[in-house]
C-alpha cells in the first residue's frame, strides 16, 4: 500500500511538471514573459528531477541481494542528493536570468502570464502538501526530495506572480519602475532555492556518509535493551540511516554462563522489541559479549 501511494505521488508529480513546463514555456513565448520562459526552464530541470526521484525509488524498493545485503535503500538517498543539485542548478540559473534583466529593458506584462504564474502556484503548493505528506507518512527520501522541488516552483511562482503583477500595475498607473520588480522578487527567491538546495543536499551526504542517527533515538534505543533484564552492560550501540530505513548494530555484554540457545532467545527478543516500537528499523544485529560477576568485564570486542 505505501508503495503504491508514494509510486502514484511521484507519476502525479511527473505529469504535472511536463504540463506546467508546456504551459509556462509556451504562453511566457507568446506573450514575451521571460520570467516565465526562465520558470518554465526550471520546470524542465524538475521533469528531470522528478524521473531521478522516480528511478531511484524503484531501485531502494528492491529486496536485499548478494551483492547488496543490506538492501538498496540508499537508492533513494543518492536520488535526493542529484535532485539537490538539480535544484541548487537551477537557483543558479534563475539568480543569474534575473540578475541580468536588471541590465535590460523592461517588457510588457499580460494578464494572460499573470494568470498562468497564479494556477502554477496553487498546483505546485498543492503537490507540495501532497508529496510531503506521504514522504513522511512512508519515510521516503526521494519523495521528500520531491517534495522539497515542488516548494522551489512555489516560491518561483510566487517571484513570477508578483513580478508580472507589478508590472501589470505599472503599466496601468504608468509606473515604470515596477516593471523591475520582477527581476527583484527572482533574486530574493534564487536564494531562498539555493538554501533548500544546500539543506537537502547536505541532509543527504551525511546520510551517504552513514551519519549515525540522533542521540535521541540511540537514547530510545538503549531503554528498550535495558528492559530485557539478561543485558548486564551495553558495550556500543550504534545506529544509521540506509535510505528509508535504520539499520542498528549493538554489542551487549550478558551473563557468560547462558547457553547458546538463551543467548539467541535473548537476542531475538532485543530484535523484536526495537522493532515494534519503532517501524523504520529494518534490521538490528545483535553480538553478546560474555560477562561473568566475579570480574564485571567483557572477553568480547
Amino acid at each position: 500500500m505505501n508503495k503504491t501511494a508514494s509510486m502514484l505521488a511521484i507519476w502525479i508529480s511527473l505529469a504535472s511538471n511536463i504540463v506546467l513546463t508546456a504551459l509556462k514555456i509556451i504562453v511566457g513565448l507568446n506573450f514575451k514573459s521571460q520570467v516565465l520562459i526562465a520558470d518554465g526552464i526550471h520546470n524542465a530541470g524538475d521533469v528531470i528531477a522528478t524521473a531521478t526521484a522516480y528511478s531511484s525509488m524503484r531501485v531502494s524498493s528492491k529486496p536485499a541481494d548478494i551483492d547488496h545485503p543490506y538492501g538498496h535503500g540508499k537508492a533513494e538517498v543518492l536520488g535526493a542528493f542529484i535532485v539537490a543539485i538539480i535544484l541548487g542548478g537551477a537557483a543558479i540559473y534563475m539568480g543569474y536570468h534575473s540578475i541580468h534583466a536588471l541590465f535590460e529593458p523592461a517588457g510588457e506584462a499580460h494578464i494572460i502570464a499573470f494568470i498562468a504564474a497564479i494556477i502554477s502556484l496553487v498546483w505546485k503548493q498543492i503537490l507540495y502538501i501532497y508529496t510531503k505528506r506521504i514522504g513522511q507518512k512512508v519515510n521516503s527520501k526521494g519523495l521528500i526530495a520531491t517534495a522539497y522541488d515542488h516548494l522551489a516552483d512555489v516560491y518561483a511562482s510566487i517571484a513570477a506572480s508578483v513580478g508580472i503583477g507589478l508590472a501589470l500595475i505599472g503599466d496601468h498607473y504608468d509606473y515604470s519602475i515596477l516593471a523591475f520588480g520582477d527581476p527583484v522578487a527572482g533574486i530574493i527567491v534564487s536564494f531562498l532555492v539555493l538554501k533548500l538546495a544546500y539543506e537537502m543536499g547536505s541532509e543527504s551526504f551525511d546520510i551517504l556518509m552513514e551519519r549515525s542517527v540522533s542521540t535521541a533515538y540511540i537514547e530510545q534505543y538503549a531503554a528498550l535493551i535495558r528492559s530485557v533484564p539478561e543485558v548486564k552492560r551495553i558495550d556500543r550501540l550504534r545506529a544509521r540511516e540506509h535510505g528509508h530505513y535504520i539499520l542498528v548494530d549493538a554489542r551487549l555484554a550478558v551473563s557468560g554462563k547462558l547457553t547458546i540457545q538463551e543467548g539467541h532467545d535473548i537476542s531475538r527478543r532485543i530484535k523484536q522489541k526495537i522493532k515494534e516500537a519503532h517501524s523504520d528499523v529494518d534490521e538490528v544485529l545483535v553480538h553478546l559479549n560474555p560477562w561473568y560477576e566475579e570480574s564485571a568485564t567483557s572477553d568480547g570486542d
